[in-house]
């Protein structure tokens, strides 16, 4: 019992030394070790936090920067708060080595502009908060590192328009969802957006029954510009919202094999149309062997070979089929998608031309050789008193078709 007690004083005493100055540390004995640091009068994060801190809490204090690998010694961190602090800038590498961590709060900060890139040092983050900043503008590229983020809270910021991209991937089409389907909750309110189709978009899809958003408040105001006072988003008139249509060039294409090919559909619609090439069967009545030495997974997204939009409301993509086989034969689809909708236009692409036949084994030949050599033609008659040691031996003059030609039509 002596020695229990000893070895509790030890440890207490080692806690006491690793607790940084102004801040309070729990033993980490019964629970996980947690630290919070909440004294006005700091300025810079503390440097000698315990290395198995499970929570570490910085709020209200006076620092005002996160450096670049600030918390590099705390691999165990799951939870960071560094909430209403005076904080202005964080490095893209502050949150290196944070590979445990699944909750960072930067709420109420200084903050005009976020290192989206650096989500990709904490690979288990669910929750972000940025409440109450200064953020003015949200980057397209921000979707790129936001697919595991269950809560975001951007609510009481600056924003005024939101990404297409960011859409996309709160509502992705049912042919691109890998998985489940995760349910994200988004505070987005008190932000002065503008009044267009992506904000609209939000509102509609997370009001449908099985969305995979849930809004922390649903009464988004937008304004029709910059300055002007907000209006409620179900008052907004937002007519420009036009559901894509599609184009293509031709709904049946034939095409020889070996040649190239040229596919292309132009949309319409506004926002303006993105568009996405899908091949979704292969051609049923052709070349059953070619395909099945070429078997492949479908639908199948493929990439545009160009992909332009001369004006708003308006884009044209082409895709091209160089060397056509038998397996690019089938039904192709061009998918226009924006804020209002999607539509999408099939396309057939049947290959048609010559093939090879396969080449007659070495043995085989030779007894077809031997075979037609018996039925040669018979020479012209000659006086009876030709002598027969006179005559020649007949020259083979008709070959089998198999080795006269190796090709055919199909």
């Amino acid at each position: 019992m002596f020695l229990l007690v000893l070895l509790h004083i030890l440890q207490s005493a080692v806690m006491t030394r690793s607790c940084p100055a102004l801040c309070v540390c729990s033993s980490g004995l019964t629970e996980p070790r947690s630290v919070q640091c909440s004294d006005s009068g700091m300025s810079a994060l503390p440097v000698n936090l315990p290395a198995d801190s499970v929570k570490l809490r910085l709020e209200k204090t006076s620092i005002s920067r996160v450096p670049r690998a600030a918390f590099y010694n705390l691999s165990e961190l799951r939870f960071l708060w560094l909430t209403y602090n005076s904080i202005t800038s964080v490095h893209p590498s502050s949150f290196v080595n944070l590979k445990a961590l699944r909750e960072l709060r930067l709420d109420g900060n200084l903050l005009t502009a976020f290192p989206w890139e650096g989500l990709r040092d904490m690979p288990r983050l669910q929750t972000l908060g940025l409440h109450n900043n200064r953020l003015s503008s949200l980057p397209a590229h921000a979707a790129l590192f936001l697919p595991n983020i269950t809560y975001l809270d951007l609510s009481s910021n600056r924003l005024t328009i939101l990404p297409a991209e960011l859409l996309d991937l709160w509502f992705p089409l049912p042919e691109l969802q890998e998985g489940p389907i995760q349910r994200k909750i988004l505070g987005l309110h008190d932000n002065p957006w503008l009044c267009d189709c992506q904000i609209s978009m939000l509102t509609s899809l997370s009001m449908s029954l099985g969305s995979p958003v849930v809004l922390m408040d649903q009464l988004l105001m937008c304004r029709r510009s910059v300055g002007q006072s907000g209006l409620m988003l179900t008052q907004a008139e937002l007519s420009r919202c036009m559901r894509p249509s599609v184009q293509p060039a031709a709904t049946r294409v034939s095409s020889p094999l070996g040649s190239n090919v040229i596919l292309r559909c132009d949309a319409s619609g506004y926002p303006t149309p993105t568009l996405t090439w899908i091949k979704t069967s292969a051609y049923p009545g052709c070349c059953k062997q070619d395909l099945l030495q070429n078997t492949e997974q479908l639908p199948k997204i493929l990439e545009s070979f160009m992909q332009e939009s001369p004006r708003v409301g308006v884009r044209w993509s082409i895709i091209s089929l160089n060397g056509l086989s038998y397996k690019d034969a089938g039904e192709y689809r061009c998918q226009a998608r924006n804020m209002a909708g999607i539509s999408e236009a099939p396309i057939k692409l049947k290959v048609m031309g010559i093939t090879r036949l396969s080449r007659v084994p070495k043995k085989k030949a030779q007894k077809m050789l031997s075979k037609s050599s018996t039925k040669e033609r018979k020479p012209p008659r000659t006086p009876s008193t030709s002598s027969i040691k006179g005559r020649e031996s007949p020259k083979i003059t008709n070959a089998p078709p198999s080795l006269q030609n190796n090709t055919q039509e199909v």
